[in-house]
């Protein structure tokens, strides 16, 4: 079969596709037949090298990429029940997606419905469980909150948007140019800010009347993490979830409290998708408001396997305006 590999640690030149031997699956896990393969930003933060000090998304070189996709069922393992081959399954957080073929603990598949396109269930996979658990789990919305929401216009933001306005909230969005700002509308951000052309902190207390908000939802790290956690209203939450213009080194626990007193976290969505209970309740949640047409996906663009060096020079020049994908032709 045909993968995607690196032997260093490095930028999207690190990329090559190689030949290795179909695996077989073992114990509690499935051989799925790759269709298509997200591409996410744990995916350079894996290939730069970012993770190496991880333990929750180890980094071995040399390695496969690829941590999210979908496609059917080819094998299954020993002790493997509610699946058969030729099921169509998405799946996510088990490395080795940027191939024809991926070995998956059984518990982190879930069954794609029949009406959902495959390549909008694999979108969904990554992405959209990271919205889901930003507005329902580390930081629960409510009508009565206005979140800030980074980058509107990509893959993320464009499904945390809807999210958040699903849960009721107001949304003040950050974008990049007066395009992404139509898309980030589109979505339903209730606000948006040219990031680049303003400080956005300053707009974002016009719009809030000098309050604040009870929750900033920060992907961009490095340029944007200081002003997001003074955007906050008093003892409100800054989440950290992606760091797409660097990683941040340290916050001083001192610019907390000037700040208001404010609370910061940096989570894994690991620590949200722990159990196969909670995998397919994201899942599902997210498939049904697809279904109901209250949850738009973007697919940007869709690479071949070999182009996925484009694929990652394109998600780091942040020139995504939704879902990457990277289509398998076996």
């Amino acid at each position: 079969m045909k993968l995607i590999h690196i032997k260093n640690f490095g930028g999207p030149a690190e990329l090559f596709i190689t030949e290795a031997e179909r695996p077989r699956p073992g114990k509690g896990e499935a051989l799925v037949k790759i269709a298509c393969a997200g591409v996410n930003f744990i995916d350079v933060y894996m290939r730069s090298g970012n993770y190496v000090r991880s333990n929750t998304y180890k980094t071995p070189l040399p390695m496969s990429l690829g941590m999210e996709g979908g496609g059917t069922v080819a094998e299954l393992g020993e002790g493997v029940d509610g699946l058969v081959a030729g099921d169509r399954v998405a799946y996510c957080l088990s490395r080795g997606s940027y191939a024809e073929y991926a070995i998956v603990p059984a518990w982190r598949l879930v069954k794609i419905p029949d009406r959902l396109p495959l390549p909008v269930a694999t979108a969904l996979m990554l992405q959209g469980s990271t919205a889901h658990y930003l507005t329902h789990s580390a930081f629960a919305l409510e009508p009565s909150h206005t979140c800030l929401i980074h980058a509107g216009a990509g893959g993320v933001g464009q499904l945390l948007i809807q999210m958040a306005k699903l849960r009721g909230a107001a949304v003040i969005t950050t974008v990049g140019s007066k395009e992404k700002a139509d898309i980030a509308r589109a979505r339903g951000a209730d606000h948006t800010i040219l990031y680049r052309e303003n400080a956005f902190r300053e707009a974002v207390m016009d719009i809030t009347g000098g309050k604040g908000v009870e929750v900033v939802y920060d992907s961009v790290g490095k340029d944007t993490i200081h002003h997001s956690i003074r955007s906050l209203k008093r003892r409100g939450l800054c989440i950290m979830y992606g760091a797409s213009s660097g990683q941040v080194a340290a916050i001083e626990p001192l610019e907390l409290a000037e700040a208001g007193s404010i609370f910061f976290t940096r989570p894994h969505l690991a620590d949200y998708t722990a159990t196969a209970e909670e995998v397919r309740w994201r899942a599902a949640d997210l498939f049904k408001a697809v279904e109901d047409g209250k949850l738009t996906v973007t697919i940007d663009r869709e690479f071949p396997l070999d182009y996925a060096r484009q694929a990652h020079e394109l998600l780091e020049a942040r020139g995504s305006k939704g879902k990457l994908l990277l289509r398998v032709d076996h």
